[in-house]
């Protein structure tokens, strides 16, 4: 028997389940990973983290060499491609059966399933859940729909956590002697992810150094950013190099057992790893959020502003506001933002720009190390408003009061901000006076809006929607709706 097994977002050795069965039973197995650079290109996804995605690739091959596994790279433009390449690599190739584990996102499902009507079965396909503890679908509320609230979902999770532990899967066997690793390295353009270790052992040791040192203090030092106190693990978890299985197994091993409840030490990061989960729940059961689709039909109606000029600012950290700023050059300069950031970078965009969140959502995954459809569109529609158990439209962040609360000593600030680096603590939030009193040919810009005013106006916007509702759908709720309809039509019975 051949078995031929279909990497995508799951580039690791343990933990794999499609890689896991295919090599039970003493099969011949071999491995391909099909790069679709115009495809990467068009999803808007990162620079950074397609040196990350070629590296890992490289260090896959090694790995996958020591068991007696070839890994060969196929090269095709788009998704599209893929079927009649697969298809022709097979003709040369012949295997008994494909293994693969399931990508949620709309056009990779629909790329599986193009595979799968173009192959016919020969060789066999089988699909495999290698990407959330629990299969998306499988928890649902008591009338068999998706979860629309994060706490109700999030005491199901546990709940079957509880009931039927997690299940975590082995490297397999080696299946021949090593092999020599063939030379993996992606075409299109790259910046250099060297700041981020490579390889599967890298990113597991970054995990255990993670739950040693700063599991039982993430509640409270994950907000601040000038301190080392997030886990720093997204970027592997989106490329599949760590699997969400193996961070409930470092967080038992750390603490001797599973957190179940809010104040239990470990929580606050398993809870973080249920958000992740419920995002991708989500954008299986509405395949819309893979569309630029708000969750919430009825704020497609929104009048975003138009403002080119201020989403530059907002992009370039140019808008006089110290802790956006700061985070955005600490973005455009690393490919890294610190979780906080993300939130009051994206409530600026939206609530004090009133620009819309999906340029929000393009930009960050056009910088991202850790760019992943999913976490991104949930984060930035919580933060407009406009997502599955969004932040209340009238929660607004007020950027200087969330730097002053989560870097109160300016250290972050000053680090991406040196033309502030003489400004006194005391004045490193609102620093205008002071500059334009001691450095008046200073070249930091003034506020670009009134956040008291733009608050408002965020609020007001909102309040459009609701005194706009009538009994009936609004031509906005009606079409996304017949668009979520048509997709689910579309992608019934899928078996990749």
């Amino acid at each position: 028997m051949r078995h031929l097994v279909w990497f995508r977002s799951d580039l690791r050795v343990a933990d794999n389940p499609a890689l896991f069965e295919a090599c039970v039973n003493g099969a011949t197995v071999s491995a391909i990973y099909i790069d679709c650079l115009e495809q990467w290109q068009s999803h808007g996804r990162s620079a950074i983290q397609r040196d990350f995605l070629s590296r890992h690739l490289q260090a896959l091959s090694a790995e996958l060499s020591q068991l007696g596994i070839d890994l060969t790279l196929l090269e095709v433009a788009r998704f599209s491609d893929v079927p009649q390449c697969l298809a022709a690599w097979l003709a040369k190739h012949p295997h008994d059966a494909l293994y693969a584990n399931r990508e949620i996102a709309i056009d990779e499902r629909r790329r599986d399933k193009a595979v799968q009507a173009h192959l016919k079965n020969t060789p066999s396909i089988h699909v495999f859940n290698g990407d959330c503890v629990f299969n998306p679908g499988s928890l649902t509320t008591q009338s068999g729909d998706m979860y629309k609230v994060f706490t109700p979902f999030s005491k199901t999770w546990l709940a079957q956590l509880r009931a039927s532990g997690f299940r975590l899967l082995p490297p397999p066997n080696a299946q021949a002697k090593p092999l020599t690793p063939r030379d993996i390295e992606l075409k299109g353009e790259r910046v250099s992810s060297n700041h981020w270790p490579c390889g599967e052992r890298a990113a597991a040791q970054r995990l255990a150094q993670f739950c040693e040192s700063h599991l039982y203090d993430y509640g409270h030092a994950r907000d601040y950013p000038a301190v080392a106190g997030t886990s720093g693990l997204s970027p592997y978890l989106a490329l599949g190099v760590l699997s969400p299985n193996q961070c409930l197994a470092a967080i038992e091993q750390q603490l001797g057992f599973l957190p179940m409840s809010r104040g239990e030490q470990g929580f606050a990061w398993l809870n973080e790893l249920i958000w992740r989960e419920f995002y991708r729940h989500l954008m299986v059961a509405f395949p819309q959020l893979s569309m630029n689709r708000a969750f919430k039909p009825d704020t497609e109606g929104l009048q975003w502003s138009q403002d080119s000029g201020a989403f530059q600012a907002w992009c370039q950290g140019q808008t006089g506001y110290p802790i956006v700023d700061a985070a955005m050059r600490c973005l455009n300069a690393t490919g890294w933002m610190h979780n906080r950031l993300r939130m009051i970078v994206a409530s600026f965009l939206t609530k004090d720009l009133h620009l819309s969140w999906r340029q929000g959502e393009d930009y960050f995954m056009s910088c991202l190390i850790d760019g992943e459809l999913a976490a991104n569109n949930g984060g930035w529609q919580w933060a407009a408003g406009t997502g599955a158990d969004a932040a209340p439209y009238f929660r607004v962040f007020n950027p200087t009061t969330q730097g002053e609360r989560f870097d109160g000593k300016g250290e972050f600030i000053r680090q991406w901000l040196p033309e502030l680096a003489d400004v006194p603590t005391k004045y490193i939030h609102s620093p205008h006076d002071w500059l334009n009193q001691h450095q008046p040919a200073h070249q930091y810009p003034a506020p670009i809006v009134d956040h008291k005013r733009a608050r408002l106006h965020a609020i007001a916007m909102f309040d459009a929607l609701k005194d706009n509702s009538r009994e009936h759908l609004s031509p906005h709720e009606l079409s996304a709706q017949q668009q979520a309809q048509a997709m689910l039509k579309e992608l019934d019975q899928e078996v990749i």
